[in-house]
């Protein structure tokens, strides 16, 4: 088995967290350190998860980091279990979705590190739990070159571009396990690489084609350790940067094409045309892990949330398309989800004002509410994990947590603005713009009568949810009178998130746009809408057209989404294209999709993010799906697996609107 079939085939044994939690090591080290200060607790589970994992190597392999599966006895960790339940230390609220701060790392090494952090005793502990991995895992390797190396960065800091890109996969590998902190992504390989790259290109000790093989190892690892569903985030470009890792980090997914990572290709006016056409070739050639971003709109939003301008293109999409800073980050994403349908829905039942205008006004505020309670939900959040909780890893290597001597539980983060993401937006605009020509200027329905028709589901009465769904603007056209309804929408949304102050700091409450999967989670749970969607059918998949109403063709799409104003939506904002594989086959129809990239980004899109799928393709996976394990497909922000959708989801994904042409 090649190192790419058995990342698939490990992957596709993973459990939801991981197969190396190991509740036994937990259990045990809980009760050790009991009486002992809180973040000391912390530390020295941490260093006991470390201590427990075990390293596979094959001697081919340049780097190591797959992980043996613990072997425990099954009723000793039931009982673990039980206890940790019992104990009261899973917490809400979210951890990692993060890019770890490597300067300090790189230029003391491990010890100058700990010898740095000396003044908080629990991220000294941190720091030796990690060395003392670091060493386990150099007395597991199968090649002496492999062992040296990782001898040598348990101490010192990176010497060799092997050196520093194992000694990332260690730190992603300790914060993860030891922190319980996940989705902690590889960040900008181009720019924390670079100088190691050049220095062994210059000294004769590396060649293109090693460094690429690595950064093609770093990914399959991230494969083999992390179930489907989820994502990883590789950021290229952006900020005047281009250079030979930025096209490597791009290139390695030509030959793993799996699920992890997505790479963020950073778009502007000035990058490179070279970067801009690896890009879109490897688009066109079915590779769905590359997304577009905005670079100069994402920089501009950063500003707008109080980075400075100098370090506003140190970002990484966190996971699907959310921003957050590098190496400076205890920033909340998705945190929550809410369901713009499920909240009109919930708002028709006692609908205000006599107008149209009135009764749109009436529904924002009672979003707006809504984000009140969500803004303070997770303040409480936030309250309960300072009091309960410590991250010593993380906070190591988290800007200013260090300067501070705080963990980042307890605000030692640069950065701990909290972003939520509205689902649904297509879907609402839609749903408004019926309920205004139906209801308020038609008047061929009331909104009782609305009401109950959805109740319902549109049963008997097929020929009005026809009119709904096709008689009526939708969103995705260029139609001023459906587009219309966004801006109003997204205006209202970030000045009510705006109004909020996220604690520990007064930090901002960001809106987002995009969806992960919760696009087909939160349809599900709702009912039939105006637009013309019957109850449990997926929502749009972030902040494009909702599924198949973009008719007009990608011209008119791109212009839709770019009409209003994306930059409070540093939370993310994604829009999917799809075409066939015909329709990008030749050098001038990629040139073409190069082209209308470029369109949507001057335009002021924030991500867009492109599927070359024929839906017979798609057709043909659910009914082999044994055939077609490996078919990657993009979501809402994410990769998967399409055989692995749920048959909910995979309708959603077959019913978008195909592009056959450019």
């Amino acid at each position: 088995m090649n190192a790419r079939e058995r990342a698939l085939d490990a992957q596709r044994k993973l459990n939801w967290f991981s197969n190396h939690e190991n509740g036994i090591v937990w259990a045990r080290s809980w009760r050790a350190t009991e009486g002992l200060p809180l973040g000391m607790r912390y530390a020295e589970l941490g260093a006991a998860r470390l201590a427990a994992l075990d390293f596979l190597h094959d001697p081919e392999e340049p780097l190591i980091g797959r992980l043996a599966v613990p072997e425990l006895d099954p009723a000793e960790n039931e009982r673990a279990w039980e206890f940790i339940h019992a104990s009261g230390v899973e917490l809400p609220g979210q951890t990692g979705h993060a890019e770890p701060y490597y300067d300090d790392l790189f230029a003391l090494g491990l010890d100058g590190l700990r010898e740095k952090a000396g003044g908080t005793p629990s991220f000294v502990r941190a720091a030796e739990g990690l060395s003392a991995m670091i060493e386990r895992a150099a007395g597991q390797a199968a090649a002496e070159e492999v062992a040296a190396a990782c001898r040598h960065i348990a101490h010192e800091p990176p010497a060799t571009f092997r050196e520093a890109i194992q000694l990332v996969w260690f730190v992603m590998t300790a914060i993860q396990i030891g922190d319980r902190a996940a989705l902690v992504g590889p960040g900008r390989l181009d720019r924390r690489l670079i100088r190691f790259y050049e220095a062994d290109l210059a000294a004769g000790r590396l060649t293109r084609g090693e460094a690429l093989r690595m950064i093609e190892t770093l990914y399959l690892f991230i494969n083999a350790s992390c179930p489907r569903g989820l994502a990883y985030a590789v950021m290229a470009g952006g900020g005047g940067v281009c250079n030979e890792l930025t096209l490597l980090s791009l290139e390695a997914l030509r030959k793993t094409r799996l699920v992890y990572p997505s790479v963020g290709v950073c778009w502007s006016f000035d990058t490179p045309d070279e970067l801009k056409t690896l890009a879109v070739e490897l688009i066109a050639d079915g590779i769905s892990n590359v997304a577009v971003f905005n670079d100069e709109l994402i920089r501009r939003s950063m500003v707008h949330y109080g980075v400075p301008a100098e370090d506003a293109s140190e970002y990484i999409n966190s996971t699907c398309v959310e921003i957050t800073p590098c190496g400076a980050s205890n920033v909340y994403v998705a945190s929550p989800y809410f369901s713009l349908c499920a909240l009109l829905l919930d708002y028709l039942k006692e609908p205000e004002g006599a107008g149209y205008a009135a009764f749109r006004a009436g529904y924002l505020k009672r979003a707006g509410r809504e984000i009140d309670r969500a803004a303070e939900e997770q303040n409480r959040v936030r309250r309960i994990r300072r009091e309960r909780m410590r991250r010593p890893i993380q906070s190591l290597f988290t800007r200013d947590c260090i300067a501070r001597g705080l963990d980042i539980e307890e605000g030692g983060a640069r950065y701990n603005w909290v972003e939520c993401s509205f689902v649904g937006l297509a879907n609402l605009a839609d749903s408004l713009t019926v309920i205004r020509r139906e209801v308020f200027e038609q008047k061929n329905l009331t909104l009782p009568e609305l009401r109950d028709v959805l109740e319902r589901n549109f049963e008997n009465a097929e020929a009005l949810r026809q009119r709904f769904l096709n008689g009526s603007p939708k969103y995705g056209n260029g139609n001023q009178e459906a587009d219309g309804e966004i801006p109003i929408i997204t205006t209202y949304l970030a000045a009510r998130c705006a109004r909020q102050r996220m604690e520990p700091d007064d930090s901002h409450f960001i809106p987002g746009t995009f969806c992960w999967e919760m696009h087909q989670r939160l349809g599900a749970e709702c009912g039939a809408t105006p637009d013309g969607r019957r109850a449990g059918f997926p929502f749009a998949d972030g902040a494009g057209p909702a599924q198949g109403r973009e008719k007009e063709g990608p011209t008119a799409a791109v212009n839709s989404v770019c009409s209003w104003n994306h930059l409070p939506m540093l939370g993310g904002s994604a829009f999917n294209q799809r075409y066939t594989a015909a329709a990008v086959a030749t050098p001038a129809a990629r040139e073409n999709l190069k082209q209308l990239i470029d369109i949507f980004i001057r335009f002021g899109g924030f991500e867009t993010q492109v599927n070359i799928l024929d839906a017979a393709q798609l057709k043909a996976a659910q009914l082999h799906p044994e055939e077609h394990r490996d078919l990657v497909v993009r979501i809402g922000g994410y990769t998967d697996y399409f055989t692995g959708l749920s048959p909910a989801m995979q309708a959603e994904v077959i019913q978008r609107t195909q592009y056959e042409e450019l």
